[in-house]
């Protein structure tokens, strides 16, 4: 097999580069912000009579001044680092033959912030947020992520048998197929297993579950009614998996993709005003916002840091395993107890 020359493609450098990315694994959401990224530098360039080739320091130092004022300052450092990532990148393959952007990023007084200040919204302010939401499947995921915390691949990939719900009314549906649900009342399985890529459940995954283990989420009334408002009219779907959530567009009956539940939520966080474009991950509401505001509230409510985790799936196996064999006492009772609710 003849190996990929660089030098035959630099026509488009920054399609060749997005073509490396995704067979090193890179995630699709990664690769378009990558692009959206790259073309605007690229766009930037021209305007200047300049390609990524033929760029100098000064061209990207006028690239990144640009930027300043419109956008953030840690969103002005994620810019100039997937520049300069593309730079080095194409030089080790030997693309180009330098780093323009290098000697900028030396200079630079804007860094990523690795632990942004959230946006502050309260229960209240949350549940106006909802009441905006009327479509039952928008409604029942924003509603899930924001009752369990988990995140917006671990939600695409939920199946029907994942979910528990005691006289459902639901004769459709197998929602007991489970036996790590049986005798936890009304809940929801997120199993760790689920990657990118690979069979499970009989289909292809589109997403991974990143939580260190596999945990069981109750399902309070208020979800369970959305859950069952939105069963109640779920397309029927190809799939053997049976997905629990899926899409009601163009693309109908199939999985619901992460891409999807995203724009979903920004067109809602627009709508509130908590969505703007550049701005930076304290200041936008999107699907892992709800997982911040999961642990938030729900750490404050109940004082208790190790249920918390252990719902986020982020503790070692010696510390979720107490939590499971006492799945009752110490994670559901303290969890309907102490969980908000927005009706």
């Amino acid at each position: 097999m003849a190996s990929r020359s660089p030098e035959a493609e630099v026509d488009d450098p920054v399609a060749y580069y997005l073509e490396d990315m995704e067979m090193h694994g890179r995630a699709e959401r990664t690769r378009v912000a990558y692009e959206r990224v790259l073309r605007r530098f690229t766009a930037f360039l021209g305007e200047r009579s300049a390609t990524p080739e033929s760029a100098g320091h000064r061209d990207c130092l006028a690239w990144v001044h640009s930027l300043r004022g419109a956008l953030s300052a840690s969103t002005v450092a994620t810019y100039a680092t997937t520049v300069n990532r593309f730079y080095d990148y194409m030089n080790q393959v030997g693309a180009f033959a330098s780093n323009p952007m290098g000697l900028v990023m030396e200079e630079m007084d804007e860094s990523i912030e690795k632990d942004p200040e959230r946006r502050d919204v309260d229960v209240a302010t949350m549940g106006s947020f909802l009441d905006r939401i009327r479509h039952p499947l928008h409604h029942a995921i924003v509603l899930t992520l924001l009752k369990t915390g988990m995140r917006v691949g671990e939600l695409c990939n939920l199946d029907c048998r994942d979910l528990r719900l005691s006289e459902s009314g639901l004769s459709a549906y197998d929602l007991e197929g489970r036996p790590q649900l049986s005798g936890r009342g009304d809940a929801l399985y997120v199993d760790a297993t689920p990657a990118r890529g690979e069979p499970y459940n009989g289909e292809v995954r589109t997403e991974s579950n990143k939580r260190k283990r596999s945990t069981v989420v109750p399902v309070d009334d208020e979800l369970r009614r959305a859950l069952r408002r939105w069963l109640a009219i779920r397309p029927d779907t190809q799939s053997d998996a049976e997905p629990l959530f899926v899409s009601t567009a163009d693309d109908w009956g199939e999985r619901l993709t992460a891409r999807a539940v995203r724009h979903y939520v920004r067109q809602y966080a627009e709508e509130m005003g908590w969505y703007e474009t550049g701005a930076g991950a304290g200041e936008n509401v999107t699907p892992h916002y709800f997982r911040h505001f999961f642990t938030t509230h729900l750490r404050d409510r109940t004082g208790d840091r190790g249920v918390v985790k252990y719902l986020r799936g982020d503790v070692a196996s010696d510390v979720i395993d107490t939590y499971t064999h006492n799945w009752g006492d110490q994670v559901r009772e303290t969890y309907l107890e102490n969980v908000y609710r927005f009706d």
